[in-house]
């Protein structure tokens, strides 16, 4: 039987373990990407491994995220990131040059390499042939010194694409159609894997569309093969040379399979207030709009950029609805500004934003008190928008676009026929705005801002664990419900202690004061508690605030791996409904983890208020059970290598 994309890039790149599904094992990572939301706090971790330079075959540092400079914090973690840049090795690209994943995906992706990167939609790069995984910070910089990225063997899912998108279909609803299918759980512990005639038919921006949103599926990572597609986009950046052709062999097995034939698809929305609750948009066609926004790192492309130009050509934005348009890097930017779609959109009413994730992430753009917001981002969650009554609905470009010019949800269908807009046959490159490392940067001097503060540490675990239960959760609860971005708190990503006073407070405005003065605690949810966002901070200042364990039905990928990364004990129920043992307020212990953990059996919790035990599970490799002991990953690979 032959191998599937995943499984040869996999092989290609295992430096530990073996190639059996739901084992522990080690890959060798080519390339980084951190953001600066992340980023400041992933380079004061590499500082902390007492590397002289990464080790990686290329790392860059982008700044996409933190654009406001409503005061000194952002301008000086921006001043912070180009020294460290320069210090270490790493590419930096300045404020304005871009969206870190659009921009990745034009100047830095590579068939057949891999990619870590301290965001969840580093599977971007997928669309190109690259296996791209986002993760925690901390797992960043560990890969950035040149240590294997660890993770579960995942399940293969083969989506067999077949047909072509027809007139007003696009990439954003080839992605809405698997997150109404599979929900924002179905991708969990899997590589999803595009296959079929189908696929020849996409572009690679509309590739990197589908496999930027697999994160919402909570996939480990999405991707398409390398072809003559790919090939034809490399060459098209002026990077024909590091084009390779990289197909499942034909006779590969998957563990799973899903078909979607392109031909019947139609357009699509993601309704308030998941990406996964999904229907088509002549069901809610009409609802009255009041804010569209165009881009992000989802649909920010030339093209996306180019057909929203034409649809608005000659027209005005419908006079209640506040249109914002975010190209995705500095390239889209000149490109539109050269061929005349950037003075369309003006003329139309649009509000032009620099190249960053801007609304998306929260920092600027906020919805009006309980009003609707049409978006082609690539999450909804409650307050996510920075309105808390707001409600967002994800859509294509094009559904945005109509619904800008009608005031009211549209199906583009309705507009007529679409206008015929051609993938760019050669991409304006001018990499101006990235600054290469040094060859040595040995003598270069790191500029800390007020606003960077030492690097919170915990000890190694002590038991028993016991606690307060400071909060019950019901499921999909978010990194933004945990740790909320936005204008007010992304600012403080390297400063735990001003940042821990908005840790869950989505969820109850008590909590940070309440964890405080029972010296910390223990936090219980539901199904897939941690979905969305990489954020490290939704670990370490929960940490920082002296959680100690997460009691839930399940977890998200990347959040479980950051508990871990950060000493707090993961626990798993055994029995979902056990959940019902667990109140607020109630006092908890768990005792024998140690013990428990090295020989892979359940832990007993229970529960001192009401007398009841129930058991937990712990799952974990030798490895983890290590890292969780030391108190967190930094403190075992710092004991471990000096």
């Amino acid at each position: 039987m032959g191998d599937n994309l995943t499984t040869k890039m996999l092989r290609a790149h295992l430096v530990d373990g073996e190639l059996v599904a739901g084992s522990e094992i080690g890959i060798r990572i080519d390339q980084t990407l951190t953001q600066d939301a992340t980023g400041t706090m992933a380079y004061l971790q590499f500082e902390a491994l007492g590397r002289d330079r990464v080790a990686t075959e290329l790392s860059v540092s982008y700044v996409d995220h933190n654009m406001l400079q409503s005061d000194n914090k952002n301008p000086d973690d921006h001043r912070f990131l180009q020294s460290v840049a320069a210090r270490y090795g790493i590419y930096y690209s300045r404020p304005g040059n871009g969206i870190c994943h659009q921009v990745h995906l034009e100047r830095f992706s590579v068939p057949g390499k891999t990619l870590l990167g301290s965001d969840s939609h580093t599977p971007t790069s997928g669309g190109l042939g690259m296996l791209a995984i986002g993760a925690g910070g901390l797992d960043v910089a560990i890969a950035m010194g040149g240590a294997p990225f660890y993770l579960n063997m995942p399940r293969i899912l083969r989506v067999w694409l077949t047909g072509q998108l027809p007139e007003w279909s696009s990439a954003k609803d080839v992605i809405l159609e698997l997150l109404r299918r599979l929900s924002v759980k179905g991708g969990v512990g899997k590589v999803i894997e595009y296959c079929g005639p189908g696929v020849k038919s996409l572009s690679i921006p509309q590739r990197a569309t589908i496999t930027n949103m697999g994160a919402e599926l909570g996939a480990t990572t999405s991707i398409f093969p390398s072809d003559e597609v790919t090939r034809t986009y490399l060459a098209a950046q002026q990077r024909a040379e590091v084009w390779q052709a990289l197909v499942a062999d034909e006779d590969a097995t998957y563990d799973e399979s899903v078909e979607i034939d392109l031909g019947v698809l139609e357009p699509l929305i993601a309704q308030p207030h998941s990406p996964d609750a999904v229907t088509a948009v002549r069901n809610v066609a009409g609802t009255s709009v009041q804010q569209v926004c165009i881009g992000s790192c989802t649909n920010s492309s030339v093209a996306d950029m180019e057909t929203v130009a034409a649809m608005l050509k000659g027209k005005s934005v419908h006079p209640q609805v506040s249109l914002t348009i975010n190209p995705g890097s500095k390239q889209v930017f000149e490109m539109i500004a050269r061929s005349g779609a950037l003075s369309d959109l003006i003329a139309a009413g649009a509000r032009i934003l620099e190249a960053g994730c801007g609304p998306c992430i929260g920092m600027g753009q906020a919805p009006a008190s309980g009003s609707i917001s049409v978006r082609s981002f690539n999450r909804n969650f409650p307050g996510r928008s920075g309105t808390a009554d707001a409600s967002i609905y994800l859509a294509s470009a094009e559904v945005c676009a109509a619904t800008a010019i009608t005031g009211v949800i549209t199906d583009p269908r309705d507009l007529g026929n679409k206008l015929a807009i051609k993938v760019p046959e050669a991409y304006l490159v001018d990499d101006n705005m990235i600054i290469p490392p040094v060859a040595d940067g040995a003598a270069t001097e790191i500029v800390r801002g007020s606003n960077i503060k030492p690097l919170p540490v915990r000890g190694r675990l002590d038991e028993p664990i016991t606690g307060e239960v400071l909060l019950v959760t019901g499921d999909n609860v978010s990194t933004d419900d945990i740790m909320m971005a936005g204008a007010q708190v992304l600012p403080l990503r390297s400063n735990i202690p001003a940042m821990s006073a908005f840790a869950f407070v989505c969820l109850d405005p008590t909590l940070p004061e309440r964890a405080k003065a029972a010296g910390g605690g223990i936090i219980v949810g539901g199904e897939n508690y941690g979905q969305g966002s990489s954020r490290e901070h939704a670990a370490l200042v929960p940490m920082y605030l002296g959680i100690r364990a997460v009691i839930a039905k399940s977890f998200a990928r990347i959040h479980l791996a950051n508990l871990l990364n950060f000493g707090i004990l993961p626990l798993t129920l055994a029995n979902p409904e056990d959940i019902a043992l667990c109140g607020k307020g109630d006092e908890m212990e768990v005792a024998n983890i140690a013990e428990s953990l090295q020989a892979g059996i359940p832990l007993t919790v229970r529960n001192q208020s009401t007398g009841k035990s129930f058991e937990a599970n712990c799952r974990l490799t030798a490895r983890q059970v290590r890292i969780l002991l030391a108190g967190g990953l930094l403190n075992l690979v710092k004991g471990t290598t000096s």
